[in-house]
């Protein structure tokens, strides 16, 4: 699977191991940034990757700030993007199978190395449960209220 993975420089040092993680699981990744550990703006290196998960450049993005929930806050303002924050394996579980999400966000500052790294497996190893009604009845909703607010990449 393709994945793009950003950070600013509170989470560099832990997108360095999680690339390095999905790579041994034969991924394809795709880093854009940041690429050190000096002082950036967040928004610089997730706003482009969360345009690469919507246009289709990658199939789902992980992104890591000092807390998780600044990239969710920018990634979920592009249509197609459905990010989550999660810090532990069993919410990154309930965040693919009854959200779908396409992006998970982590904290660095939260979890450590190994928790990330259980977590980033639960999330890449669950899928939708599609099938199950209230769950596509729920991400369904959810679809709608995006496209009734935001734009679509294509009518930007």
């Amino acid at each position: 699977m393709k994945i793009v993975i950003a950070s600013d420089h509170a989470g560099f040092s832990l997108k360095e191991e999680v690339k390095q993680f999905l790579q041994s699981k034969n991924h394809e990744i795709l880093d854009l940034g940041t690429h050190n550990s000096d002082a950036c703006d967040l928004s610089d290196y997730i706003y482009p990757a969360a345009l690469a998960v919507a246009e289709g450049k990658a199939e789902r993005g992980i992104f890591i700030d000092g807390v998780g929930y600044g990239s969710a806050l920018i990634a979920n303002k592009i249509y197609g993007v459905y990010a989550a924050v999660c810090q532990d394996p069993f919410c990154a579980k309930l965040a693919r199978s009854h959200s779908n999400t396409n992006v998970l966000c982590i904290g660095a500052k939260i979890i450590g190395s190994a928790i990330a790294l259980e977590t980033i497996d639960s999330w890449m190893n669950t899928d939708f449960l599609s099938n199950t009604p209230k769950y596509k009845l729920r991400v369904d909703k959810v679809t709608t209220i995006s496209e009734k607010h935001l734009k679509k990449l294509s009518e930007i």
